[in-house]
């Protein structure tokens, strides 16, 4: 992510977006993945949610609360290796094994913005990997912008966490 700001002054609405707020925009094609959030200072515990007695499959209540963002500062999503030491496979996530049975964690990027995936636009789901009623993490990135890029991994299987993973590699911050 990078400190590049625009100086635009309100949002669409016509009103002043909340001071120290930022939007996330694709950093190929500038085209706007979201509106005005305003920083976490770290990302919160998933919400409790009884998935399992739950009578229809959903994603989880989100993890970070709409309007906002924080920054993982752990591995996150692709590639999957065998654990060194045992552990979740990803932040909020509980263990994940191979098929010899072994733990897996994540070495994927560090530094990702989460953010409540509600509050993302313009993005559609690619290559996901498989999980019973959503997107799962597993894979890597799964989220296109309009102009082809991947730039996200969207997390909405109902035993995950519900989380969007903006990679901080291919976003970047403006002011609204």
């Amino acid at each position: 992510m990078t400190d590049q700001v625009t100086d635009q002054g309100q949002d669409m609405a016509g009103t002043a977006p909340e001071a120290g707020a930022v939007a996330f925009v694709c950093a190929k094609c500038g085209v706007a993945l979201t509106g005005p959030l305003t920083r976490l200072p770290a990302v919160p515990e998933a919400p409790y949610h009884a998935w399992s007695e739950a009578d229809e499959p959903r994603p989880l209540p989100a993890t970070v609360p709409s309007g906002r963002y924080a920054i993982e500062t752990e591995p996150y999503g692709a590639p999957l290796v065998v654990a060194e030491v045992p552990g979740p496979v990803m932040p909020r996530q509980g263990q994940h094994w191979n098929a010899d049975g072994k733990l897996l964690v994540s070495r994927g990027p560090r530094g990702n913005i989460v953010v409540n995936p509600d509050d993302a636009h313009g993005l559609e789901l690619e290559h996901a990997a498989p999980a019973c009623c959503g997107a799962s993490p597993d894979g890597g990135m799964n989220q296109v912008c309009a102009c082809g890029t991947l730039v996200a991994t969207l997390s909405s299987d109902c035993s995950m966490p519900y989380e969007l993973h903006l990679s901080a590699a291919h976003v970047r911050a403006v002011r609204p």
